[in-house]
């Protein structure tokens, strides 16, 4: 495995649930979800294998440069990172944040229609893993809880390459 350093960009949340999250300046992370963030739609959301909801803050100033009204938070992520070669943070990659909080990327996620505001087009599959490699958001299962903070460092585990 190989390691990268990052920092957490932005922390958003949804108390009433729904897109867009808002920033705050630090949650806790618990194994089943982020503290103060609720999920309207357990099915697909939520849970010990999707319970923090990730992307990268390059990706959305990419987007954003292609014309895209897409913010932190805007398609559902709970922590926007930022310095991580987000091509490389697939499934098995492990994220280690110096206040001790541990994660596991667990799968790509699939956008849905309720995220579509944040695309110029309302085209969501812009950030489908299959349709465009490397631009879709993950989510992990959290191995170690604890209280993660905006600007807090990072190192990302690379999976097995």
């Amino acid at each position: 495995m190989t390691e990268q350093s990052g920092r957490i960009a932005s922390i958003n949340v949804a108390p009433h649930g729904g897109v867009p999250k808002t920033a705050v300046a630090s949650a806790e992370i618990a194994t089943e979800r982020v503290v103060g963030d609720k999920q309207n739609n357990t099915l697909n959301h939520g849970g010990p294998m999707r319970a923090v909801c990730l992307y990268s803050a390059e990706r959305i100033a990419a987007l954003r440069a292609e014309g895209h009204p897409i913010l932190a938070g805007s398609v559902g992520e709970n922590l926007t990172l930022s310095g991580v070669d987000w091509a490389v943070v697939a499934p098995g990659g492990r994220l280690v944040f110096d206040g001790g909080v541990e994660m596991e990327v667990t799968s790509y996620t699939t956008p849905c229609q309720k995220i579509a505001a944040a695309f110029s087009d309302g085209d969501s599959t812009r950030i489908h893993q299959q349709l465009h490699p490397g631009w879709s958001r993950v989510y992990a299962k959290v191995i170690t809880p604890g209280v993660v903070r905006q600007g807090e460092r990072l190192k990302l585990e690379e999976a097995g390459r």
